[in-house]
């Protein structure tokens, strides 16, 4: 049993089940015993690979993204580049080297990393060598002005609550113990009054308050200040009902309660609440559409092709494939599983990538 995996049972035993957006936290976050404190989770020899990792491809044309939501800001002296969750540092890599095209836009950059882990800070530090960065622990903490902000699987990682129908009412999803000690999923007693909205018996409502908090703060931020965000990430459209909790470990799905720590932990984002979040924070909403969508708007199949110009037929071939993982539609692809939005100030012009309001 893991460190985390008693000191989870020790909380549960003294205080009684707790919810699902507590156990997720801890899991993800703890501060000694968290996933994300503790390892690097990314590529083969981790537990998942991001788009980024996939192909060079994906980091270059957000860097490009960028540089015209710059241009169309009326290119300010100076803005924040800011990555929430930037992983290995990978996609603003990539970025950066290729805004170089419009050298003005590299001048006018200030990169921001916000990120809570010293492990992927380290490896931060090392794929930015040479870029000088702030890191932070909060959104909060970049100092002001005006913005563009890139999330790519940031938000589909923060602990969110579950509710279940249960009796005619809904009751908060918790974390018991078992009679013999072992974790388990269990209902609260009592009904959560707050939720004005029916559902099928046995239906799961999942609350991303944490999420949802931090798009409105940043969409008040970019309203305030100017700016865009751009958020990508696997979910769906429309808010429905599903318990979309899942574990991934060594690149496989596992069980969610066992060894807590040890597998990351994500759920399906709610682009409809993502949007009205930020809406509500007083930007425009650009989006959502697919990642196969975005990245083709955005030139992926021209930028695939230039690349394998000066490429051997084995570097031709995975480009190939990395392009048909990144905007296919398969059961390995992400086109279509994985959705771009946007937030922007709302004097801005319809941002690159997205097809006019």
């Amino acid at each position: 049993m893991s460190r985390l995996a008693e000191e989870i049972r020790e909380r549960i035993a003294l205080d009684g089940p707790m919810p699902v957006e507590r156990y997720m936290a801890l899991c993800l976050a703890h501060p000694v015993h968290g996933y994300y404190v503790t390892r690097d989770p990314l590529g083969a020899a981790g537990d998942f690979t991001t788009a980024p990792e996939i192909s060079q491809m994906f980091g270059e044309l957000v860097g490009l993204w960028a540089a015209g939501v710059w241009s169309d800001m009326g290119a300010p002296a100076t803005v924040r580049l800011v990555e929430l969750g930037p992983g290995r540092g990978t996609l603003m890599r990539d970025a950066l080297r290729a805004a170089r095209v419009l050298p003005a836009f590299l001048a006018a950059v200030r990169v921001h990393l916000v990120e809570t882990s010293p492990a992927l800070r380290a490896r931060q530090g090392e794929a930015l060598a040479g870029v000088e960065v702030a890191w932070h622990e909060r959104l909060e903490e970049v100092p002001e002005g005006p913005a563009i902000v890139v999330a790519n699987e940031f938000f589909d990682a923060l602990p969110v609550r579950q509710f279940v129908r249960a009796g005619g009412a809904w009751r908060e999803r918790l974390v018991g113990l078992t009679d013999d000690g072992a974790l388990a999923f269990g209902l609260a007693p009592e009904p959560e009054r707050t939720i004005d909205r029916s559902g099928p018996e046995g239906a799961v409502l999942e609350w991303p308050a944490i999420g949802l908090d931090i798009a409105r703060a940043l969409a008040a931020r970019l309203a305030a200040q100017g700016g865009a965000a751009l958020a990508i990430d696997y979910g769906h459209l429309e808010s429905g009902f599903g318990d979309t909790l899942q574990a991934l470990r060594r690149h496989a799905p596992a069980d969610p309660l066992a060894d807590p720590g040890e597998a990351d932990l994500t759920t399906h984002v709610d682009f409809a609440a993502l949007a009205r979040a930020a809406r509500a924070g007083g930007t425009a909403v650009h989006g959502p559409v697919t990642q196969g969508a975005f990245l083709r708007a955005l030139g992926i199949e021209a930028r695939a092709a230039i690349l394998k110009r000066r490429a051997t037929p084995a570097q031709a071939e995975a480009i190939d494939a990395a392009l048909a993982r990144l905007v296919g539609t398969g059961p390995e692809a992400m086109g279509g599983l994985f959705k771009a939005i946007g937030f922007a100030h709302p004097a801005l012009p319809p941002l690159p990538g997205f097809p006019p309001a």
